[in-house]
């Protein structure tokens, strides 16, 4: 059996390495990477009773992964969920830290309920429900690994271009957020060998006073970056506009830009890379640093926007599941 994992590890390393030459901007590439480290962890089981450091490391890694999940992650997506409510505002996308820790308390809750009652139908509904929610795991688990992989892997210099992506101004003032973006901008600026070109990309909202792309280029002519080295692209509200808007800024230019970056924020990344491939936009795409309180409200919202762009396949797998073991749990 231990042989059997261990080929079956080495085929999905060799999907995951084949995927990253063909196109880093595949969410499949996280899937096959995934697949190895479970085929790898099923390889350790099953040579744990031939090695004993190995299965008392396991056994050890097993208990802590579960003190954590069910104990310390909860609460502390609970405490980060009162933070960004506190520091962020009450939009819904603060909310979902907040919510995911609630929702782990209520599965408890449910499992505590469903142990002392003698009615099997809820126990089937509950098996559903996990199914389900494994499944969403998965995906989520595989969305923050392969978020540091592909961030890990991008290329850092010899770029022609540079799209800074807005994320929203307080008035007329670049926040926090946004200035992390554009400092990383700069010190791609300042250590390329060639200069590149930065498009700051970013329309003007209702509550905002002027255009992001305007106060983005303010604050580069502050960090020493000349005026003629800054495009504005000022009617995006989106991050397909974004893309879309700049590269076509870029396409106009003289010579064209064929190394581009876009910058943004780590959590960012990753979806912003698979919406420009699915756009046709070439490029890299970098992060920039975010304060920690905000990472697991702002994953979170990420991972939901992807699962959303995907709703077909992702509902009929979920339905499937879920709808496979309430069959049988119902009929037998």
């Amino acid at each position: 059996m231990g042989t059997f994992f261990l080929v079956a590890m080495a085929l999905a390393l060799l999907f995951f390495a084949i995927g990253m030459v063909r196109d880093r901007r595949r969410y499949s590439n996280g899937i096959w990477l995934s697949i190895t480290l479970i085929f790898f962890l099923l390889f350790l089981f099953a040579n744990a009773a031939k090695v004993h450091w190995i299965g008392l490391a396991l056994v050890t890694a097993f208990f802590g992964a579960v003190l954590l999940l069910v104990l310390v992650l909860p609460v502390a997506l609970v405490i980060n969920g009162v933070t960004m409510l506190r520091r962020e505002g009450r939009r819904p996308a603060n909310l979902l830290s907040l919510l995911a820790g609630l929702g782990m308390f209520a599965l408890y809750a449910a499992f505590w309920l469903t142990a002392r009652i003698d009615v099997d139908w809820p126990r089937v509904v509950l098996g559903a429900i996990v199914l389900v929610s494994c499944y969403l795991a998965f995906l989520f688990v595989t969305f923050l690994l392969y978020s540091v992989v592909y961030s890990r892997t991008a290329r850092r210099r010899k770029f022609d271009a540079v799209v800074v992506l807005g994320s929203g101004l307080i008035g007329e003032r670049v926040p926090p957020l946004l200035a992390s973006r554009l400092d990383q901008a700069v010190r791609i600026y300042q250590h390329a060998e060639t200069a590149p070109v930065l498009v700051v990309s970013g329309g003007q909202g209702g509550d905002e006073a002027v255009s992001e792309a305007e106060a983005m280029a303010g604050y580069l002519v502050t960090k020493g970056i000349p005026e003629k080295d800054i495009e504005l692209e000022d009617q995006a509200r989106t991050t397909e506009e974004n893309l879309r808007y700049s590269r076509a800024i870029l396409d106009a230019r003289e010579p064209r830009p064929k190394r581009i970056a876009a910058v943004t924020n780590n959590f960012h990344v990753l979806r912003t890379a698979l919406l420009s491939r699915r756009i046709g936009v070439r490029l890299d795409v970098l992060g920039s640093p975010t304060a920690f309180y905000f990472l697991p409200s702002a994953f979170l919202r990420e991972f939901v926007a992807i699962v959303l762009a995907n709703r077909v396949v992702n509902g009929i797998i979920c339905g499937v599941l879920g709808g496979g073991v309430l069959a049988i749990g119902l009929l037998v």
